[in-house]
């Protein structure tokens, strides 16, 4: 049957919609399954001086409690380096770091072992801002910096300056479904890990080193997910591996499932951005100059930001071409969860930056930033030449800007509004066009790919195997 131009549903749909499509908690028990809790850092940062973990043992159904001294194999992971505790040992980095694993057979007994296990610890002052992080010089990896001609000097010659600051905040990813795994324990060291995972084949390499083992008696699964959008790719390590630990320890199969709280105070998000921009332009808006440094929350460890770091100032300029330009990056330490991947992966906060100052050019000029914008786009031909020295072949945005502008009647319902504000100022609207270039591939070059593993069976069905999830 020709598909083209129909509607194909997609192969989960009515599993998704009914309600019957099982994710990781709705996988029925086993006999001998134990639940996973963890009991995390009460303070943001400081010293271990002990834990009292008798009294949590002593709770009847509480199978084990774990600490960093259990685990067999690494102690360290990381996607970039490894600089991440599985489980905390002796400094405390974040409120919310797990220190202690409980392996229980009663939701009961899980909460009891949790309320029961104290961690002794003497605090120290955390860093808690981007600002601080700065004062102090605490950065996570190097600085970096992308630059063509010379951006000071085009500034200084500007008809036009103008300078500032712009905050972007941190966002939750909020997935319905929690962080959960579930660890069956096979022969001769094997392990199954079931995860609600982005990325089944880091799951693998992370459970077997943390467990001494080699990657082929880990096998990770991952059939759908109830949400990620990059919360996934590498906070699901830690649930995945206290899952195998355990089971690794009881040799029985390990459960576990963050509640929200646990979720939302443990887990990284995406990054909180400082940028600190100089901008030098002439009287009708083109931009001669710029000068932006962006400063990231990473977080206690390094986890994905240097990469999201990268992606930002790959997107410095958004859709604009600026002949001389300087973009400074630097990923700063602080005392919360290790802030990660999430959709857009760095480019939202440089384009939302971008477009502020676009803006700022704009309110200085008197004039509709759609003209600032149309006066900066990238060329056809000439003035297409990125930063970094990529060439746009094909360049759709002025286009693309052109046939939304009069589709959405941009301008009358621009002046509408603005008398509305005049006439309303407490109830402000406002109206904008925003132009959006990004980048779809990894600079890690091996990432820009994608295998399947097809069978074609004797009956006429065929089974598709793939390392993609969702």
């Amino acid at each position: 049957m020709n598909s083209v131009g129909k509607i194909i549903p997609h192969d989960s749909a009515v599993g998704h919609v009914t309600g019957t499509a099982p994710y990781i908690d709705d996988l029925p028990m086993r006999s001998d399954e134990v639940l996973v809790g963890f009991v995390g850092s009460p303070i943001a940062s400081g010293k271990i001086d002990s834990l009292e973990l008798d009294a949590a043992r002593q709770i009847p159904g509480v199978v084990g409690v774990y600490m960093a001294a259990d685990i067999p194999g690494e102690k360290l992971f990381g996607p970039l380096f490894q600089d991440e505790p599985v489980l905390a040992v002796d400094e405390l980095l974040y409120i919310g770091q797990p220190v202690v694993v409980i392996a229980a057979e009663t939701h009961e007994a899980l909460r009891l072992a949790k309320k029961a296990i104290k961690i002794n610890a003497t605090a120290s002052e955390p860093i808690l801002s981007i600002e601080r992080a700065i004062e102090l010089g605490r950065f996570i990896g190097p600085a970096r910096q992308i630059a063509r001609g010379d951006a000071a000097a085009a500034i200084a010659k500007a008809p036009r300056r103008l300078s500032g600051v712009f905050h972007n905040l941190g966002q939750e990813q909020f997935y319905l479904e929690s962080q959960a795994a579930i660890a069956y324990p096979g022969e001769q060291g094997q392990m199954v890990v079931h995860s609600s995972t982005q990325n089944t084949s880091e799951i693998q390499v992370v459970v077997a080193e943390m467990l001494g083992v080699h990657q082929h008696q880990v096998v990770c699964v991952c059939k759908r997910m109830g949400g990620g959008f990059g919360g996934k790719e590498t906070q699901a390590a830690i649930p995945a591996m206290m899952a195998a630990l355990v089971a690794h320890r009881t040799g029985r199969a390990a459960r576990v499932v963050y509640n929200k709280d646990e979720d939302m105070a443990s887990t990284g998000k995406r990054h909180a951005y400082r940028n600190e921009w100089e901008v030098g332009f002439d009287d009708a808006g083109r931009i001669l100059g710029l000068k932006t440094s962006f400063f990231s929350d990473g977080g206690a460890s390094a986890d994905l930001s240097l990469a999201v770091m990268e992606r930002t100032m790959l997107h410095a300029e958004n859709a604009y071409y600026i002949p001389d330009i300087e973009i400074n990056g630097r990923v700063c330490f602080t005392n919360f969860p290790s802030n990660t991947a999430f959709r857009g992966f760095g480019g939202p906060q440089a384009m939302a930056a971008m477009e502020n100052i676009v803006c700022e050019i704009a309110q200085q000029l008197g004039l509709d930033p759609l003209e600032v914008q149309r006066r900066n786009f990238y060329g056809l031909g000439e003035r297409n030449v990125t930063p970094y020295g990529q060439i746009f072949t094909r360049n759709h945005v002025p286009e693309i800007v052109e046939t939304l502008a009069k589709s959405s009647d941009y301008a009358s319902r621009r002046k509408a509004i603005e008398s509305q504000n005049v006439a309303d100022r407490l109830r402000l609207r406002g109206i904008a066009i925003s132009p959006v270039k990004f980048g779809i591939s990894f600079t890690t070059r091996f990432m820009n790919q994608a295998s399947a593993l097809v069978n074609v069976y004797t009956d006429g069905t065929i089974q598709v195997t793939t390392g993609g999830t969702e």
